[in-house]
């Protein structure tokens, strides 16, 4: 690798294919193609990815499962970095993740590495982004050494601190959903945290899948009460696409915003908690 191809010490949350394709050789490309439908992420694939990409099974290694912490709660760090070993993760590897649904679900993986203060970054448009051709060849990268570590709490909210935080709570789905007038089968109750505010992970992108310019992302933000200095929690359905808030938060310089794991799927499955519309 030359100089021009080195990885500096730390990366941005968000590299374009440009970068991508410079540093290919010395970063790990991770597939975290998934589907809320139940599509195959693995199907998806298999029929083409960026060369080198290894797949991420969200539901393997990126979940801890259904149950009482919400639809797709935090995995066990050991389960996690089991994953990572497996594919080619170790403790000093530098990740760019991908989906094609720019980023907001490959955002669940990036968020956890950083969160272990790994380096990893979304590429900024997804596989569409990638400048060159896909392939079909499977990958089988050789293990690496990943070290299980405990999710931090100071990057975390559990749903019984919500009632007492003082900042300001961002839900990341769609405004159907938010305000109520939607209520998919996996929601328990329509409508959202009592106080929130609604930002759409998916309306942080342009038509074609990409980060809007950081001025529009930040007038986003501003719009829902997020200025410089504030403190923010990011939650969704599932603990998923709230992940994308909080890189685009610290990509345009809103700091480092914590993450409600739970979810809606978690907070109104308990017939205490009333939701607002």
């Amino acid at each position: 690798m030359d100089a021009t191809q080195a990885i500096p010490d730390s990366i941005p949350p968000f590299v374009d294919g440009a970068w991508l394709q410079r540093h290919r050789d010395g970063v790990v490309v991770a597939d975290a193609r998934w589907y809320l439908d139940g599509s195959s992420g693995r199907g998806a694939y298999d029929s083409g990815h960026i060369p080198c990409a290894v797949f991420v099974d969200l539901d393997a290694w990126l979940s801890g499962g259904a149950g009482a912490k919400g639809l797709n709660p935090l995995p066990d760090p050991a389960v996690f970095a089991r994953g990572m070993s497996s594919l080619g993760v170790g403790d000093d590897s530098t990740v760019v993740a991908y989906d094609d649904a720019g980023g907001v679900i490959a955002a669940r993986l990036v968020w956890m590495l950083r969160a272990l203060g790994k380096r990893a970054a979304l590429l900024d448009g997804g596989i569409a982004a990638w400048p060159g051709l896909l392939d079909r060849d499977p990958v089988h990268p050789a293990p690496a050494s990943f070290t299980a570590a405990p999710w931090p709490e100071e990057s975390l909210v559990q749903a019984d601190d919500l009632e007492a935080w003082a900042g300001i709570v961002v839900d990341a789905r769609h405004a159907d959903r938010f305000d109520g007038s939607l209520q998919l089968p996996t929601d328990p109750q329509a409508g959202h945290i009592p106080g929130a505010v609604n930002v759409p992970c998916r309306e942080n992108l342009d038509s074609v899948g990409r980060l809007r310019p950081i001025a529009e992302v930040r007038e986003a933000f501003a719009r829902a009460g997020v200025r410089d200095g504030s403190a923010v929690v990011s939650y969704c359905g599932s603990g998923i696409t709230a992940c994308h808030n909080l890189l685009a938060l610290e990509h345009v310089g809103l700091g480092r915003g914590l993450l409600y794991p739970g979810g809606w799927s978690e907070y109104a499955e308990d017939p205490r908690r009333i939701a607002e519309r």
